[in-house]
């Protein structure tokens, strides 16, 4: 009798402390996806009215590889731009530093100072929007 209800008790308590949240926990509406890695822009657009509309990023040249960001770990962002203007998918890039406050993300490149909401951030996905209402999304 005594080894049921001391595993009774057992039970209830691993239960209680896999089920139990504390306050501290609380990231403040920031997502826990890392934001480091290369994203590749994929879409672009505004909402208006409330209605977001998103179309095909038009700045990806046709047979390249998409533009990037690429948000590195020691906080510099290097962002590439592939144009067929000379060559054919001639990469250029810029670097940068970037910061993230909260779900904000900003950067400075070419002494441009960048500010957007993060919007969405997943594993795959990465949707930015500033100011203006202008929505990026890059994917990995």
């Amino acid at each position: 009798m005594k080894s049921r209800s001391l595993t009774l008790v057992m039970l209830i308590a691993v239960f209680g402390f896999f089920t139990v949240s504390c306050s501290d926990d609380d990231n403040e509406g920031e997502t826990l996806a890392p934001l480091t890695g290369k994203w590749s822009i994929s879409k672009v657009g505004t909402t208006v009215s409330g209605t977001e509309t998103l179309i095909d990023a038009p700045q990806n040249q046709t047979g390249c590889e998409k533009d990037f960001m690429n948000l590195k770990s020691d906080n510099t962002v290097e962002e590439g731009n592939y144009d067929s203007t000379i060559d054919p998918c001639a990469l250029f890039t810029d670097q940068g530093i970037y910061s993230r406050s909260h779900n904000n993300l900003t950067r400075v490149v070419d002494g441009v100072t960048t500010t957007q909401d993060i919007v969405n951030l997943t594993l795959n996905e990465l949707k930015l929007k500033d100011a203006n209402g202008a929505i990026e999304v890059y994917i990995r």
